[in-house]
């Protein structure tokens, strides 16, 4: 599923416009990559927890010359699916 049918399906079952629900889907993710941006964890009970973390920077190396490389720190996001949503999958 992408993006755009995330939105139909959300139209469909809000019986709402497809317009409407792209709003409805590009707010909800704006909110979450808001509060993510502002070190917020962001818990939606049953479905699961988004939240950052931050990678220390380490010394690599290249496979093919066995040079190595600095690979900078970064922050990353994560997800564990809650619940709720393993049951359903499951």
């Amino acid at each position: 599923m992408n993006k755009m049918d995330l939105i139909a399906s959300v139209a469909d079952q809000a019986d709402v416009t497809r317009a409407k629900a792209a709003e409805v889907v590009d707010a909800v993710f704006g909110a979450i990559e808001a509060a993510l941006k502002g070190g917020e964890e962001v818990r939606l009970v049953g479905f699961g927890t988004f939240a950052t973390a931050k990678r220390e920077a380490t010394t690599g190396r290249n496979p093919r010359t066995g040079e190595e490389i600095q690979i900078a720190a970064s922050t990353n996001v994560r997800f564990k699916a809650g619940k709720g949503l393993k049951d359903a999958v499951n």
